[in-house]
């Protein structure tokens, strides 16, 4: 660390306003003393850059008399014994009342306050991961002063009802960082001390990564890098959306903020990048995206993989951008950069802070060692003397107290000023009150499923893609909130809005929303959008690319965001494109994953009742797989009973048959038709329609035997997918007619005949199996 140190002691001088020197070989010398002394090659030029990078600080102390020799020295030292009274004494008073005027959001509060809350945010988090020996400390060591001004300066929220609907929104992207969060929220009034003692054990509300779930005042599930950033670029979506419609020159309802901090992680990782340049594309001036700079990853620095500009690459994507070279102590640059970001209206901001991981550790920060793991007793003594934190962990001194649970106060002001506001809207404009209020406290209006169109057999054959089309039009019409579209595949999903234009920089009012080519910004985009609350999204691609979107599926399920996944071309039966286009083991992995539905309606009647219980599930996902070929409509579905799961569609037996035949999506009426002919030879056959495994297996067992006669064991499926998982329907004696291996390039109707999927095949199956 003699380069860190040597650095920081360079940087706390030139603070003082002496100037910035070389360090010399007795600097080295002096800066290394009690420091590990192997050899930093590469790392020592990163360090000096990162001190001139980073501005003039070492810890939080302001020097204002020292020279170099001795400050390094001092630092080295402070592992062992805690600064004087004297040396702090000695800290250079700077105070932020002469930018009040200028910077509306910074308060007149004496410096060394501010500086006592943020190391009560710091110590926190140190103390929390401490406690549980494991967790990420150095993000919150670091972070922790644009934390405390997001918090108890700039954002609006009310910590006693943190779901106020205009609160400002906040996503840490970065959320291995979360005990930023955590304190943070436990020092503006929302969480108990107990429960930052009890981070990432069983049962409680501070688990590893934020969970929205779990955690009142966490407004998305964050974790896997880069979603957190998409997911706020689908907050402030919702946003500007919901202001489009329903603010008023005289009245503003809809008026809140989007802030996310995230990492180089988050840079990294593409669906980061999919979701900003669709912000910028958008121009979502109200989100403000705050980046850690502080150039550490796991593996260690960041140079040895990621060298890009990231500004200019923002800048390329339509965002307007800031620097602040010093975020450890620089709080006036914070608060500066902020003001400036609200005033660009037209774009959303970045605010690269550049920063150091694990600020304040006298051996650990600046490296990956202070990333993913406890400092350890030592070093969280060592940081405790430098920083000068007296106090015993988890104890927060009451003058920190007092002022971070200003917030309290600040917020339900804030919130009373909003109803206020809500009630002279209402009394101008009833009617858009009526819907906005609908609308935000997630309530759905009467009758609105009378608006899906009714199938039957006279009805012509069509794709069930087409069919969405015309159910997704209705419930447009029905449900205010119901917006969404598709990744560069609307005429093909069949996902066009009609009525309605496209959601864009200058028409954020429509609601059909231009997704391009990127599949996981979509689909992350979406769940920020369901989160937000108001709004009830979906999203579509051909089924197979779900493997592109499947991480941000996957956070969809965990956050109970009830997205609507409309996915088209659901098996071998779209034909020529081939296998790199045919999902095969698709169906089989989202059967897999909890918390979601996996539906594959048979004909139109289905698919109208699968949309039905995708809007009822407001905290489940739902996924419809729809074909590209025709499906007749057939006599025994049923809108209804697809809430059922798993039904029973025809039967010429008296309660007990001799065969049960069970089928989804297009193989449904081929079920059918094998049925009607092994009736003709005398045989007693059920026909099941399985449109979602999760529905039917959460039915009554009484109601599930009733539709898979327990005594009856000759049982087969029909699914041009895997047979990976039907074993548990059909039973042992049962078999399976399926696709367990890559589709081929072919018209759809030949590759149906090649895999099996005929009617005689399916006949002399069901034979085999009596």
């Amino acid at each position: 660390m003699e380069a860190v140190m040597a650095n920081m002691a360079q940087a706390a001088v030139a603070q003082a306003g002496i100037a910035r020197v070389a360090p010399s070989s007795s600097l080295r010398a002096a800066a290394g003393n009690g420091a590990k002394s192997a050899a930093m090659a590469g790392g020592a030029a990163r360090c000096s850059a990162k001190a001139t990078a980073l501005g003039n600080f070492v810890g939080l102390r302001r020097t204002a008399d020292a020279d170099v020799a001795s400050l390094a020295t001092a630092f080295s030292v402070a592992a062992a014994a805690p600064a004087s009274s004297a040396r702090r004494s000695a800290r250079a008073p700077i105070s932020v009342k002469a930018n009040v005027a200028e910077v509306k959001s910074a308060p007149a509060t004496d410096l060394a306050l501010i500086d006592k809350c943020i190391n009560a945010i710091r110590f926190l988090a140190i103390d929390a991961v401490e406690k549980a020996k494991s967790g990420h400390p150095g993000l919150p060591m670091g972070a922790a002063p644009m934390g405390y001004i997001l918090y108890d300066e700039v954002m609006k929220f009310n910590p006693k009802n943190p779901k106020w609907f205009n609160r400002d929104r906040f996503v840490l992207s970065a959320g291995h960082g979360c005990m930023l969060q955590y304190a943070l929220m436990h020092l503006t009034g929302f969480d108990s001390t107990e429960d930052l003692m009890q981070f990432r054990q069983w049962g409680s509300r501070t688990p590893g990564h934020p969970e929205n779930f779990e955690t009142l005042g966490v407004e998305v599930t964050t974790g896997p890098l880069g979603q957190g950033i998409a997911n706020a670029v689908g907050l402030a979506l919702a946003e500007a959306h919901l202001a489009a419609r329903f603010n008023k020159p005289d009245a503003k309802i809809v008026d809140h903020y989007t802030y996310c901090i995230l990492g180089d992680g988050c840079n990294m990782e593409g669906v980061s990048n999919e979701a900003i340049s669709l912000a910028g594309h958008w121009g979502l001036g109200k989100l403000i995206a705050l980046y850690d700079d502080n150039h550490i990853s796991i593996d260690g620095h960041t140079d040895i993989s990621f060298t890009e500009d990231v500004t200019k690459r923002y800048e390329a994507l339509g965002w307007h951008t800031i620097h602040v070279t010093n975020g450890n102590t620089d709080y006036d640059a914070i608060r500066k950069a902020i003001e400036e970001a609200k005033a660009v209206t037209d774009k959303p901001t970045l605010i690269k802070v550049t920063t150091i991981i694990g600020y304040g550790s006298p051996n650990k920060a600046d490296s990956h060692d202070v990333h993913g793991a406890a400092l350890g007793p030592k070093e969280v003594q060592a940081t405790r003397d430098y920083l000068e934190w007296p106090y015993e962990p988890f104890v927060v001194p009451s003058d920190v107290k007092a002022k971070m649970g200003e917030a309290v106060q600040k917020g339900a002001q804030c919130e009373a000023e909003w109803n206020a506001a809500m009630q002279q809207y209402e009394a101008k404009y009833p009617e858009e009150a009526k819907v906005f209020k609908q609308l935000i406290n997630g309530e759905l209006p009467e009758g609105w499923e009378k608006a899906l169109p009714v199938y039957d057999p006279s009805v012509p054959a069509d794709a069930t893609r087409n069919i969405s089309q015309t159910c997704l039009n209705a419930l447009a019409s029905a449900l205010p909130g119901f917006l969404g579209g598709s990744a560069d595949l609307t005429g093909s999903n069949m996902t066009l809005l009609k009525q309605f234009g496209d959601f864009q920089k200058d028409t954020p009012a429509e609601r059909n929303v231009r997704f391009g080519v990127r599949e996981h910004g979509m689909g992350a985009i979406v769940n920020g959008m369901a989160l937000h609350s108001g709004l009830i999204p979906y999203c579509a691609t051909f089924f197979v690319f779900t493997d592109y979107m499947r991480g941000a599926m996957r956070i969809s399920a965990l956050s109970e965001a009830g997205v609507v996944f409309v996915m088209t071309h659901d098996s071998i039966g779209l034909g020529e494109d081939g296998p790199t286009h045919q999902p095969i083991e698709h169906l089989a992995s989202f059967r897999a994953m909890p918390n979601i539905l996996m539906m594959r309606p048979g004909d139109g009647a289905e698919t109208a009742g699968a949309y039905i219980v995708a809007i009822k599930n407001r905290t489940r996902p739902s996924i419809l797989a729809l074909s590209r070929q025709k499906m007749s409509n057939l006599a025994g579905t049923s809108a209804e009973k697809v809430a059922w799961g798993g039904y029973t569609i025809s039967d010429n037996s008296s309660g007990k048959p001799d065969a049960i035949l069970m089928a989804t999506g297009s193989e449904l009426e081929l079920a059918e038709k094998a049925a009607e002919e092994l009736r003709k030879e005398g045989k007693a056959v059920r026909v099941v329609s399985m449109v979602s495994w999760e529905l039917f297996d959460e039915q009554p067992e009484e109601y599930r035997n009733s539709v898979l006669h327990p005594e009856v064991t000759a049982r087969v499926s029909v699914e041009a997918s895997s047979t990976f998982g039907w074993h548990k329907y059909v039973g042992p004696a049962g078999k399976c007619i399926g696709v367990d291996g890559f589709g081929a390039s072919a018209p759809g109707p030949v590759l149906y005949e090649k895999f099996g999927f005929t009617v005689p095949n399916v006949v002399a199956t069901v034979k085999s199996v009596m």
